[in-house]
């Protein structure tokens, strides 16, 4: 079904409002340290409701009504996991950063180990995320090319271009205000969802809750399992908890954020509150998932990510459809936001910086990140249009959608060495991370390809990654000073 004049009208009065909201902000970049880290005075609500809308991509606006629809509601558990981590994060590792003035997450690396490590560390972070967030943009793709019948290159161009405009002018200050735009924007989208299941499904929510209540979709809590099975109660919380520490306790994409606030306690209130925000974010797009399930009375799909988009496509009035469509590709440009300006603000601080020596000339190093965010446009841009032509089963996609799960948790891992243990050096931390980044890639191959039976789910594995570094580490330091 082609899209209505209104819906073309809504979803162009969102990228034009979104692209003049970001270069407005931007009108005061005179320095990186504005550029990338807006000026360290960013108010800790909008980092708490930005850090959302980036972990927050057009797969998750997608695939959580997916889970409901054909499962239950056992990802609560997972957003349990994700606020205890939170907690972690924010007592551990958070005041490390307020200790000096840290461009990078990985400059806490530095002036614990050395120049060496920070490096190591920077570009296994470009790496996994140029290779996750290129897929995230083709697979968010799927769905808009669906519901708009646009060809796939021309969705990714549309999503890449236009965060392009705003991301390249306004740096960090844009990306973090137009992020709170957009979370409001699938926020409401969600509720608007709600509203028309309630219209659409004779007894409305009564009939709802009884329907979906007896076919055990709002079960929270899966105590049968074990640590392969994502459902299991503690592969949400435990294996969840370690993968918030590594994702939002040592991924630049999620620390740029903390590291805009003016301090320590704020900091803190962002990382936590984003945790709250996530549980109810989740629990309304369930909550959708589980609306979906009576109103197509439990029909079979041919992959459940189509459900939701169906129901955009088919039962949404015009305009509503537009504000849909408006919030799938909002939590599609928070993604590519924040990777363009925070690979951009690590290939400039962890790797240019110190290799040209010119760490505190902030007007040259602001003409260089602006520089290297167009450079990381490209690059995401051609990794998303040649995922067009690779099956979504293959190899290398799943790679790509998977590959933080056994890349972060050594990096994690080594933050934890410095954190936690006095003796180890830079040679001990480097040994620590790369050799826990083969063995953790080796067995995430050998589960995946079924070369062994499943071990454990990938959720388990930022805690594995980083039990493994700082045992090697300390094994290292041992080996070397008995």
């Amino acid at each position: 079904m082609p899209f209505s004049p209104l819906d073309v009208v809504v979803l162009i009065a969102y990228l034009g409002g979104v692209i003049a909201l970001g270069t407005w902000m931007g009108r005061a970049q005179r320095s990186a340290k504005d550029y990338f880290l807006a000026g360290h005075n960013v108010p800790w609500w909008v980092i708490m409701l930005s850090v959302v809308a980036t972990e927050t991509s057009a797969l998750t606006f997608i695939s959580i009504p997916a889970t409901a629809y054909t499962g239950s509601f056992w990802m609560l558990q997972l957003a349990a996991g994700y606020l205890i981590g939170r907690i972690l994060v924010a007592v551990i590792l958070l005041p490390g950063y307020f200790r000096g003035e840290f461009s990078t997450a990985y400059a806490l690396l530095e002036g614990r180990f050395g120049m060496a490590t920070r490096r190591f560390a920077s570009s296994i972070f470009m790496v996994t995320r140029a290779f996750a967030d290129s897929v995230r943009i083709f697979a968010a793709a799927i769905p808009l090319a669906l519901i708009t019948g646009w060809p796939y290159w021309q969705v990714i161009l549309l999503v890449g271009a236009a965060t392009l405009v705003y991301t390249w002018y306004g740096g960090l200050k844009a990306v973090v205000w137009v992020d709170v735009v957009q979370m409001a924007l699938y926020a409401v989208g969600g509720l608007a969802a709600l509203w028309v299941l309630s219209v659409l499904v004779p007894g409305g929510w009564s009939q709802i809750a009884a329907e979906a209540g007896a076919a055990g979709r709002f079960q929270v809590v899966h105590l049968e399992g074990g640590p392969g099975q994502a459902t299991w109660l503690l592969t949400g919380l435990v294996g969840g908890a370690f993968l918030t520490m590594a994702t939002h306790g040592v991924d630049h994409l999620t620390v740029q954020r903390l590291l805009a606030a003016s301090d320590l306690a704020g900091a803190r209130k962002a990382m936590i509150g984003s945790g709250i925000v996530v549980f109810v974010q989740f629990t309304l797009f369930l909550l959708v998932g589980a609306g979906l399930y009576v109103f197509y009375a439990a029909r079979d799909f041919a992959t459940p990510d189509e459900v939701f988009p169906l129901f955009i496509i088919e039962s949404l009035p015009a305009g509503l459809s537009g504000l849909l469509v408006a919030g799938i590709l909002a939590a599609a440009m928070s993604t590519v936001s924040s990777s363009l300006n925070s690979l951009a603000a690590s290939a400039t601080h962890d790797i240019y910086a110190p290799l040209a020596k010119r760490q505190g000339d902030e007007a040259h190093l602001l003409r260089v990140g602006r520089t290297f965010t167009l450079v990381w446009a490209g690059i995401l841009i051609g990794g998303a249009i040649l995922f067009r032509f690779a099956e979504a089963g293959t190899p290398i996609v799943v790679i790509a959608l998977q590959i933080a799960s056994f890349t972060f948790g050594p990096l994690l891992g080594g933050f934890l060495l410095g954190t936690l243990f006095r003796a180890p050096d830079q040679r001990d931390a480097i040994i620590g991370i790369g050799t826990a980044v083969v063995l953790m890639t080796a067995l995430w191959v050998s589960q995946t390809f079924g070369l062994i039976d499943r071990v454990a789910d990938t959720l388990w594995f930022a805690l594995i990654g980083s039990a493994l570094t700082v045992a090697v580490g300390l094994a290292s330091n041992a080996i070397r000073r008995p």
